[in-house]
């Protein structure tokens, strides 16, 4: 797999002032942006959760609980995809 290295500086007082070390940061940046290329229609499901370092269920987890709209289906459908999901990584 190819990837690409992209550097950003990010003032300290920024980690500070939120009481975020670096690390986790990052991580919530990589979340963030994968979500909101997910709602834009930039990214699919999967490669947000590529993009965010996450397997496609954590994912569809993570937006569960940050009370975001996974898709616009209803939750037995929801439900069946991430049972499906589950499978296809067991």
């Amino acid at each position: 797999m190819n990837t690409v290295e992209i550097k950003l500086n990010v003032d300290e007082a920024i980690l500070i002032s939120m009481k975020e070390k670096k690390n986790e940061f990052k991580k919530m940046l990589l979340y963030y942006t994968a979500l909101s290329l997910y709602r834009k229609g930039k990214l699919s499901l999967g490669k947000a959760a590529q993009l965010a370092n996450y397997n496609r269920l954590d994912f569809i987890k993570k937006i569960q609980e940050d009370g975001e709209a996974v898709f616009d289906y209803d939750n037995e459908l929801i439900d069946e995809m991430v049972r499906n999901a589950s499978e296809e990584e067991n």
